[in-house]
């Protein structure tokens, strides 16, 4: 273990991960003592649960990306390997046109790949699933955003009713703006090589490693036990973890870095793991950093509610189907989707066989107005839309209603070169990595494989023997 001290600021995922990484809470090498500090009361950011109508529930992120490692592979490390589960079902539906319509299978973030399966959806119009068999040509350069490529090549319903509330589920944003490199990267090669965007999309959904494994797994117990586990193993590996904890000041010294806490304590510090939302980062790199400080200026996020409701099931005379719906923003709802939490976790139609739980979510970047709306108007536009949705009449015995305000940071064209400007100009600091949704992806794998980026970064300062380091392949996640 080297004597080094790093100080870890920020307690979501990406700051947890970059702990264990650090201190060997994950497996590897114990590689520097660590101090995170967390300026609210509880660790996790977006991942947290909490009990409604006495059941224990996710009031914030309720599943990861299985198709990616690193969220699967961390919490095998911290012990929760054992409790992983896909969902019992994955059965979405869109709420368009009126009616509730399947998701047609074969698309990737809404594209489609599988025109049979579209035009059996009816999620389009006759004249919209003529223009997709009619594909446009588009030249495409360096980045382009989502809609405007997929509106040229395959018409705008194909974007309206598919694309749009997909992508809203993911960054709460407008897919005319989303970067086609940043947020689907798995597609720019298919829109560089010129050939047909379905049928590139249809062999991209039917690989052999795509086909029969789940997209998503989740936590017995909900995903909230995650940060939950990883804090616990960082403190029995020696992290110096602090909750309510705030910085004021970061400074670069001779020797590092200085850390002021809002009470007023300097930590001293050999590397700092900047693991906080871009306008965090920028307050605190503008004296010493401020090239990147004024790139991380520029990053915007959306807000957005998540309204959790729970039933008797007595009162349902029919649960719905299915794992639940995505509304397009065109078709002018309250909710941009609804979540039916207890079809779609089997753990938590075990635990609770007489309640029924769903949630759904509101707002959009640049239409946050719902955040500040109070929880009883919030829960009675959810109910509104239900009940026009799915025909629902009961009211919930209890609800719970989660307010992220500025929690998903926007990728629009170009972000990508914008985030190698922060890293050049950070890396020219020294001992200093940033890591979190901000960069390279918003999803939980994406942020735990940016913590261990930031650690490599560091690395070479932490193990100045052996040169190169290998954080990477010593982690252990």
């Amino acid at each position: 273990m080297s004597d080094a001290h790093v100080v870890v600021i920020g307690g979501g995922i990406a700051g947890l991960a970059a702990a264990a990484f650090l201190s060997g809470a994950a497996g590897g090498p114990a590689r520097a003592r660590v101090t995170l500090v967390e300026a609210s009361a509880r660790v996790g950011g977006k991942l947290y649960g909490g009990e409604v109508g006495g059941v224990r529930v996710d009031l914030g992120a309720e599943s990861m990306l299985a198709r990616r490692p690193e969220a699967v592979e961390l919490a095998r490390a911290v012990g929760l390997g054992g409790e992983l589960e896909p969902p019992t079902t994955a059965k979405a539906a869109i709420w368009t046109r009126g009616a509730l319509r399947p998701l047609p299978g074969g698309q990737v973030m809404g594209v489609p790949g599988d025109l049979d399966a579209l035009a059996a959806s009816g999620v389009l119009t006759a004249e919209g699933l003529e223009r997709v068999r009619h594909e446009g040509v588009t030249e495409v350069g360096e980045d382009v955003a989502i809609g405007r490529y997929v509106a040229d090549r395959l018409g705008r319903e194909v974007v309206d009713r598919l694309v749009e509330p997909l992508l809203g589920g993911v960054y709460a944003g407008h897919a005319d703006e989303i970067s086609l490199r940043a947020a689907v990267p798995q597609l720019l090669p298919i829109a560089r090589g010129g050939g047909s965007l379905v049928k590139g999309v249809h062999e991209l959904a039917s690989r052999p490693t795509v086909v029969g494994t789940p997209v998503f797994q989740g936590l017995r117990g909900g995903l909230g036990t995650l940060p939950e586990a990883v804090a616990a193993a960082c403190v029995k590996a020696g992290v110096d973890l602090r909750t309510g904890t705030s910085v004021d000041e970061l400074r670069r010294t001779p020797e590092g870095w200085r850390v002021v806490t809002g009470g007023g304590e300097v930590l001293a510090a050999d590397a700092v793991v900047l693991a906080v939302p871009a306008p965090a980062a920028a307050r605190l790199l503008r004296a010493d950093v401020p090239a990147a400080a004024a790139e991380l200026d520029a990053v915007e996020y959306a807000g957005m509610a998540l309204v959790t409701l729970a039933f008797r099931r007595a009162d349902l005379p029919e649960p719905p189907k299915g794992s639940g719906f995505l509304v397009p923003p065109v078709d002018g709802r309250q909710i941009k989707a609804s979540t039916f939490s207890s079809n779609k976790w089997g753990w938590l139609e075990r635990s609770a066989p007489d309640a029924f739980l769903l949630r759904t979510s509101l707002g959009r970047y640049r239409e946050d107005e719902a955040l500040d709306l109070p929880d009883e108007e919030l829960v009675a536009r959810s109910l509104a839309d239900l009940g026009e949705a799915i025909g629902l009449t009961a009211r919930p015995y209890d609800t719970a209603v989660s307010r992220f305000r500025a929690g998903l940071p926007q990728y629009p064209v170009g972000h990508l070169d914008r985030v190698a400007r922060v890293r050049a100009a950070v890396a020219e600091a020294g001992g200093l990595a940033l890591c979190g949704a901000a960069y390279e992806g918003v999803g939980i794998p994406a942020c735990i494989a940016s913590a261990a980026t930031a650690v490599a970064a560091i690395d070479k300062l932490l193990t100045p023997a052996t040169g190169e380091g290998s954080t990477e392949r010593t982690m252990g996640a």
